[in-house]
């Protein structure tokens, strides 16, 4: 039986609540990729080109993660979770893909979004991350069942 990690970024709760039921259902273990310096509601605000996330997403800044996998090569899965954000992922999410080596592992993607499609989101991490092994990437909203979860996976 493979060993599965959940990692997932969560800057208002949405996502970690979601990763918390994927978890529970593929029995794996949690990891919060937790950006050092913690996003406010300000900083958030898609609709300022100013705020913190508007500037990091234009100029590819990427945060700086507070705690890093310990014994990733204990995993052959490794489930990445995340929130859309202008149609992509995260730079926070380039950053920990970067820091932690994934080669050989299987990689599910899974987003939390209520209405962006996983599709531009899932082919941005094809195009930046050609060498790694994507598997499947889905949208979740955290009203899914426990055997959908475990259906996807499987």
């Amino acid at each position: 039986m493979s060993r599965v990690l959940v990692s997932y970024f969560s800057a208002s709760g949405n996502t970690k609540r979601v990763a918390e039921k994927v978890v529970s259902a593929v029995n794996g273990d949690l990891f919060e990729i937790e950006p050092k310096e913690k996003y406010t509601q300000k900083d958030l605000d898609w609709t300022n080109k100013q705020s913190r996330s508007s500037i990091e997403m234009r100029q590819n800044i990427k945060p700086e993660i507070v705690n890093k996998v310990s014994n990733l090569e204990q995993y052959d899965t490794v489930i990445l979770a995340f929130p859309i954000w202008w149609y992509k992922e995260p730079t926070i999410i380039d950053g920990f893909l970067e820091e932690n080596d994934m080669t050989g592992k299987e990689i599910y993607v899974f987003v939390t979004s209520g209405s962006s499609p996983v599709d531009s989101t899932y082919n941005s991490l094809l195009n930046r991350f050609p060498k790694l092994n994507f598997v499947s990437g889905r949208r979740f909203t955290g009203i899914e069942s426990e055997e959908e979860y475990k259906a996807w996976i499987a």
